[in-house]
């Protein structure tokens, strides 16, 4: 009789049977905080302020209030909402549950915050008073939308956060349980189509972030720190006080939405702020203030910049106002910031021979960087390619997109659309960009988003948008109409009064030309870079350039 076949199962990686990768929730860095910094001021915005030990008791019975009202883990809260106390609260209750932190940019309009509800699938939506309209929107479009809460005042929803708060004071609720790979945050980007995309962020990934900051950032970080806030913290400023919650560090907000250069470096002076991030249009616009020399700001130690280049007249300025405080990141939203480091060693006040000017610095720890070419294959040094990335910093992927996904990995490596090349020393120096995406003040503009709203307008037939270099915003919005045939006139004046109330006023064009033709191809498309040729051909872009923001 034949013998029965049998197989040997295979080994598994290392010899280790995989097992549950299970790590801390990231809401325990408030409970540590709690429990070891109980009387520290954690948060301060105005003349209030609240220690660990009340911050630790108001996400608690935030987290309990969301749970009465069947939040649980996986599931997405939507918060819409300017910089303030119970947005903060609402990150860590979201953590705290295994729940998804979904925040946006309030600056968006309505229905751009409905498609995110949409998108993302929220169950729950958390919004500032100020804006009903969104409250609206959202609650009109999102099919899963269980109910919404209000921050603050105002005269909707179904209760407001303060009072879901008050009526869970005391309660006692257990952190979930997570994974490395359980989501923690959906943080929308947006990709060349201009559609946003979430991008999944977990407990895991968002550890190493934290340590990785901590590390390559702001060395030397500790609960004797304080940060000041100059940014929405629905992203990147978000990621930075989510690292300085690690520390113990105070969060300082500005008192009101419109950023108070004055007010800031108050703030700097009264309570000896160490640490800021921002963009390099903010940190232009506090250098040349005249409060930079009436307030002491001698305990800044790393004012950190990232979301575009700076030019290095403007960063010699602030080197030799503020001292070599500076540090620069590259990465996305998708990477959470986590590409390259420029440290403040490396932030030379004068050109010089050893002047690493035009970098955007390094590697960060446990990340690689390659430049590719379309194949994926690394190029040489000083070769033009894509910059790719891989290491625990990258995403998880965007959520519920596997279109999106395909395009955005090869071989394992994150793709980020930018291009670049590096020295012989591994330094990073970006030189293009792969799509149309241009970044004013520190924002990702994406044209077709604004070209589809110029493009509702019944006089005009082809638009097209690009961005175009600004000694202030680092880069603007043009925006070059056809007239429909027929159509009346249409004046600069009229384009920017038709789209004030559709698209967010950091988008709105610096300016509007109007053309008989737009330059085609062969193919019938509109290459941007023809249209670039043709502004510069009439010496518009010099025009543009000259004109004061």
């Amino acid at each position: 009789m034949r013998g029965k076949t049998t197989t040997t199962p295979a080994a598994p990686p290392g010899g280790v049977t995989p097992i549950s990768r299970r790590v801390m929730n990231l809401a325990h860095l408030v409970t540590q905080n709690g429990r070891r910094h109980g009387d520290r001021i954690g948060f301060i915005w105005g003349e209030r302020s609240w220690t660990w030990r009340e911050i630790d008791r108001l996400v608690s019975a935030l987290a309990a209030a969301l749970a009465a009202r069947g939040i649980v883990k996986g599931d997405r809260i939507l918060v819409h909402s300017k910089n303030c106390d119970e947005m903060f609260w609402s990150m860590f209750a979201a953590f705290r549950l295994g729940a998804v932190w979904v925040p946006t940019n309030f600056r968006l309009m309505p229905d751009e915050v409905a498609y995110l509800g949409t998108a993302s699938g929220a169950k729950a939506f958390l919004c500032h008073g100020d804006f009903p309209d969104h409250a609206a929107a959202v609650q009109a479009s999102s099919p899963a939308l269980a109910f919404t809460w209000r921050i603050g005042e105002g005269a909707f929803g179904e209760t407001s956060v303060s009072d879901a708060i008050a009526a869970h004071a005391g309660a006692a609720i257990g952190e979930a349980g997570v994974d490395y790979d359980d989501p923690c945050w959906f943080f929308f980007t947006s990709g060349t189509t201009g559609r946003s995309k979430a991008a999944v962020l977990t407990h895991g990934q968002m550890a190493f972030v934290i340590t990785n900051h901590l590390a390559d950032l702001m060395p030397g970080t500790t609960e004797n720190d304080a940060s000041l806030v100059v940014a929405p913290l629905s992203h990147g400023a978000g990621v930075h006080q989510l690292v300085q919650t690690a520390r113990g560090v105070p969060t300082i907000l500005l008192s009101t939405e419109r950023f108070d250069i004055d007010e800031a470096f108050r703030l700097i002076e009264r309570h000896r702020v160490s640490n800021i991030f921002t963009v390099p249009t903010i940190l232009k616009m506090m250098v040349e203030h005249p409060a930079v020399d009436r307030y002491d700001h001698s305990s800044l130690r790393y004012i950190i910049y990232a979301g575009a280049p700076m030019y290095r007249e403007d960063q010699m300025a602030a080197l030799n106002k503020l001292g070599k405080v500076l540090v620069q990141y590259f990465g996305l939203g998708e990477v959470t910031g986590n590409i390259t480091v420029l440290p403040p060693d490396l932030h030379d006040p004068e050109d010089g021979p050893h002047a690493r000017i035009g970098t955007c610095g390094f590697a960060r720890t446990g990340m690689q960087v390659a430049i590719q070419d379309d194949d994926g294959s690394e190029l040489k040094p000083f070769e033009t390619g894509e910059i790719c990335v891989i290491g625990p910093a990258v995403f998880a992927g965007y959520y519920d997109n596997p279109e999106a996904n395909a395009k955005a990995f090869r071989n394992g490596w994150f793709r980020t659309g930018d291009l670049g090349h590096m020295d012989e020393e591994d330094f990073v120096y970006i030189t293009g960009r792969a799509s149309d995406m241009y970044i004013s003040g520190g924002s990702n503009i994406y044209p077709r988003e604004v070209e589809e709203k110029i493009l509702t307008h019944p006089a005009i037939g082809e638009v097209a948008v690009l961005g175009v270099p600004d000694p202030f915003w680092g880069e603007v919005g043009i925006a070059v109409c056809v007239a429909r045939e027929g159509a009346s006139a249409v004046t600069e004046a009229d384009m920017a009064a038709f789209l004030a109330p559709k698209v967010p006023r950091y988008k709105m064009p610096k300016r509007f030309f109007f053309w008989e033709a737009l330059p085609k191809s062969g193919y019938g498309k509109i290459p941007k870079r023809l249209v670039r040729d043709e502004l510069e051909a009439r010496g518009l872009l010099d025009v543009v350039a000259k004109e004061k923001s």
